[in-house]
């Protein structure tokens, strides 16, 4: 099952580590095998004498310290991940797998390792002449410059990489990212999904997985091609099994349409940030949960959790809706708020049900929801706010702290409303 579009494969390729790594070892290649061509090209003057093998000595210090200094970044990374996985949540580690610095840091330092490398190797057999020689000794000090601000930068980066607030704050921007996306194209372009006929043909998946994202270019083209209307069954984020009906197609579709329908949804073993508003919830909410674990014991970060939480449901409560409908021949359901909302507090609510801390942050973010929300969303606001109130009551063992809860539930369900 394909549906990854061309943007997809290109984003994605960016964010491969691989790809960074084997970019930076070609062009590193033909920056140290491009002296033969180019330095023929040079005035005469440019033949200068930098002693015997001065080039050379400079190379192989470069090439032993590049090797010992990208095997120590990997490690570090490895263990930043590792880290990560372990003391936040394992949803986050795709996200640093993606950072720009780390990646470019590594690179540079591979690559730097293969200039030497190969310069080496091209001196040993006269691959250049008197003014190439001179072009390789200018290229490994701007080689060397390179690796010295790279270095610089990678070791202020390292200060925050992998901690808690760099997880955080990591995981709050995707969240925030994919929810505005969402708020703004609530139905994908689409139409708002209707009832589907009982004669629609069930589009059904051919393997079992999560759905990561829908062509939804490819899907509306498929569909205007052959005068269909496709309702959408599986949104992104939702497990699928062989089978599962993915879209149902009201109209005829001959294989061909049907395939191209069933290709325009990804299906893969793990689900991704790009179309699922709710990983993002249910990734902040894991930090805040194993937080409040009996190991970890937490309730700060919980808290910082509850605060991030709060800012990106506040985006998508203030993000308005685009009324257009590019993909008039898509109908296409939407994610329920209370969906979001559940994903996002009630594992707090649960863990946080006997520290009072907690249970009164929960209200105070319920609140500040309820206060800019509209009315129907401050309903589901106000329930949210209602079971958050029973759980920790009940976990509550001191009337005091029971009192402050319930005191704060009534407060926050009672906020104004937008």
């Amino acid at each position: 099952m394909a549906g990854i579009e061309w943007r997809t494969f290109v984003a994605r390729l960016a964010q491969r580590i691989w790809f960074r790594l084997a970019l930076f070892t070609v062009l590193a290649l033909a920056v140290s095998l491009l002296g033969r061509f180019a330095g023929p090209a040079l005035p005469e003057a440019w033949a200068l004498d930098f002693g015997q093998d001065s080039v050379a000595t400079i190379l192989q210090i470069l090439a032993s310290s590049m090797l010992a200094v990208t095997t120590f970044s990997l490690t570090v990374m490895i263990s930043a991940y590792s880290g990560a996985a372990a003391q936040t949540t394992p949803r986050a580690t795709q996200l640093l797998l993606a950072d720009n610095t780390s990646q470019n840091a590594l690179s540079s330092f591979l690559g730097s390792f293969v200039f030497a490398i190969v310069g080496i190797v091209a001196l040993s057999t006269s691959y250049y002449g008197e003014r190439g020689r001179t072009l390789l000794f200018l290229g490994t000090l701007l080689v060397i410059a390179i690796v010295v601000a790279t270095l610089v930068r990678w070791i202020h980066h390292l200060t925050n990489f992998g901690r808690m607030a760099d997880v955080l704050d990591r995981v709050e921007k995707a969240a925030h990212d994919t929810v505005c996306a969402y708020a703004t194209a609530p139905t994908l372009g689409g139409a708002a999904a209707t009832d589907v006929p009982a004669s629609a043909r069930a589009i059904r998946a051919d393997a079992a997985g999560c759905v990561t994202g829908i062509a939804v270019a490819a899907l509306a083209d498929a569909a205007e091609r052959a005068r269909l209307t496709v309702h959408v069954a599986a949104l992104p984020g939702v497990m699928v099994g062989l089978g599962t009906p993915l879209a149902y197609v009201e109209g005829f579709a001959d294989d061909g349409t049907a395939d191209a329908v069933r290709e325009a949804f990804r299906v893969e073993k793990h689900r991704t940030f790009e179309q699922d508003p709710r990983l993002g919830l249910v990734a902040l909410s894991e930090i805040g949960s194993r937080a409040l674990s009996p190991s970890t014991n937490d309730p700060g970060t919980a808290i910082e959790a509850l605060n991030a939480i709060q800012r990106v449901l506040t985006d998508l409560l203030t993000t308005s809706a685009d009324s257009e409908v590019a993909h008039p021949s898509l109908r296409v359901p939407t994610v329920s708020l209370e969906d979001l909302i559940e994903d996002a507090l009630r594992p707090l609510a649960r863990d946080g049900a006997g520290i009072v801390e907690v249970g009164l942050r929960v209200q105070r973010v319920l609140g500040d929801l309820i206060a800019i929300a509209d009315s129907e969303a401050a309903a589901s606001l106000r329930a949210a706010s209602e079971h958050a109130e029973q759980r920790a009551v009940g976990g509550l063992p001191d009337e005091g702290d029971r009192d402050l809860i319930t005191a704060a539930g009534a407060k926050a369900r009672a906020r104004h409303e937008r």
